[in-house]
């Protein structure tokens, strides 16, 4: 079979393309033959080592976290998925050397979970650490559910900062599935289009409009949560349109980024920060994330492409490494890597 694999830390060029041969998958684990390899901001990052420079690892290390296909194999104790379902995957090169940027991948039968006949690989391949990561940051608040069900945050606000981004994207979708009043922000009117076919009820671009002053028009009372892409430009409004006991999830930032919080504002509120990284949180909330956002799925409420709001731009495999480039560029919408024509 067809791998990407790096041996080393470093810019792009280190991804290179090999042949292997697939493993058989132990105890507990699947086998799962990919049909489309999602790229996050967090792959191309591990891959870069995180800004510390070129360094040398003990294996070779497929990337990607996110992927959708067929389980093709099952290995001992494993009574669900079976051979043939068809499922999406998360997590799946965090604290593993197999990622999902090959044509097969073996991984803990947990991170398998069932893809409906009706959605794509595509839809699959797009949920994964942008989907999860939104779930976390819609239950951080302290007033609301711990996991997202229809309803369950009826009668709450919530700001998406950077609606036309990946997790921005499923904030929104998740949120307006739970009842939820959403706004989002965007910095201009192609990606407020998106937005809008995400569902987001409000849509304000940043770079024409007051924040603050837009926001208190859209819902006057102020929101519940803010989901927060760029907590060190968006901190100081964030704090102005929050309710009182209103929480602040943070879940991006550049290596060596740092923000500074106005105290006495936020003492004044008793505002809640929480920062967010999908791979750490505890199992009971990876649980409710994963369960949440299978029955958002199963419901219709979660769909890629232009139509719904997020743009793809596709990649073969051989080209992974151009992938990764145009995750850190900014590529608007969600990369995909197509790895085999599968049905």
């Amino acid at each position: 079979m067809k791998a990407v694999v790096y041996e080393e830390t470093g810019a792009s060029d280190v991804l290179q393309v090999r042949n292997k041969q697939p493993a058989e998958p132990g105890p507990g684990e699947v086998r799962v033959r990919l049909a489309v390899s999602g790229v996050n901001p967090t792959d191309w990052k591990s891959r870069a080592g995180s800004g510390q420079g070129s360094t040398r690892l003990k294996a070779p290390k497929v990337p990607n976290q996110d992927g959708a296909g067929v389980v093709d194999a099952v290995g001992p104790g494993v009574l669900d998925p079976r051979i043939g379902d068809r499922v999406w995957l998360w997590d799946v090169a965090w604290g593993s050397d197999e990622g999902t940027a090959q044509e097969y991948a073996n991984l803990p039968a947990a991170k398998a979970v069932p893809l409906p006949d009706s959605e794509t690989f595509d839809t699959g391949a797009s949920l994964g650490i942008p989907a999860l990561t939104a779930h976390r940051a819609l239950t951080a608040n302290e007033n609301g559910p711990g996991r997202l069900s229809p309803g369950s945050l009826s009668g709450h606000a919530v700001l998406v900062t950077g609606g036309a981004g990946a997790v921005g994207h499923a904030a929104i979708q998740l949120a307006r599935w739970a009842g939820a009043t959403v706004v989002t922000t965007v910095s201009d009117e192609r990606k407020a289009g998106l937005a809008r076919r995400a569902g987001a009820h409000h849509v304000i671009n940043y770079r024409t409009r007051d924040v603050v002053a837009a926001v208190r028009e859209a819902v006057p009372e102020g929101v519940d949560t803010v989901v927060d892409v760029n907590a060190p430009a968006n901190l100081g409004s964030d704090v102005e349109v929050l309710k009182p006991g209103g929480t602040i999830a943070i879940y991006a930032a550049n290596p060596g980024e740092s923000v500074t919080v106005p105290i006495r504002e936020s003492m004044a509120g008793n505002i809640r920060y929480q920062f967010i990284l999908t791979y750490t949180v505890t199992d009971g909330q990876k649980q409710d994330a994963v369960a949440a956002v299978s029955e958002a799925l199963a419901a219709g409420a979660l769909r890629v492409g232009d139509e719904h709001g997020l743009p793809l731009t596709r990649f073969a495999l051989e080209e992974t490494a151009a992938a990764h480039d145009a995750v850190e560029h900014g590529t608007v919408g969600k990369v995909l890597i197509d790895v085999a024509a599968l049905s």
